[in-house]
């Protein structure tokens, strides 16, 4: 029983899972201090307060409404623009150093049919295919 319980929990997806719940968790804290400690004041020298929880309309809070859509977009744009972004320029990085793979397949000049690049005769038309 325990081996099972250890065998999944040391299965590779479920590692890398944690790890990405622990680390989002802290990342989560590093955002939350950019919206609310950097971006909600600039926010606050335009809009001149940056809370806007006191708009209310009676019984609906409009204002903690507003106050969480603006959290929300200055956390989605601060998580592009510092995460995302820079991680695929990596990515892209990445490709353009790996070499290009050949092609596992040819097509068949008689029947247009894609047969694999060693063979010698067409699976479908059985025609003899050139050297490649």
């Amino acid at each position: 029983m325990f081996k099972g319980f250890r065998d999944f929990v040391l299965r590779g997806n479920v590692l890398d899972l944690a790890i990405g719940v622990i680390i989002g968790i802290a990342f989560g804290a590093i955002i939350n201090s950019l919206s609310a400690d950097v971006l909600m004041p600039v926010v606050g020298l335009i809009f001149g307060q940056p809370d806007f929880s006191a708009i209310v309309l009676g019984p609906l809070k409009i204002g903690n409404l507003l106050n969480a859509m603006l959290s929300f977009l200055m956390t989605a744009f601060a998580l592009y623009f510092f995460v995302v972004a820079p991680m695929n320029m990596i990515n892209e990085r990445q490709k353009s150093k790996q070499p290009p793979v050949p092609p596992a397949t040819r097509t068949c000049p008689e029947c247009l049919s894609e047969v694999p690049i060693g063979a010698r005769r067409c699976a479908f038309c059985t025609s003899e295919l050139p050297k490649s």
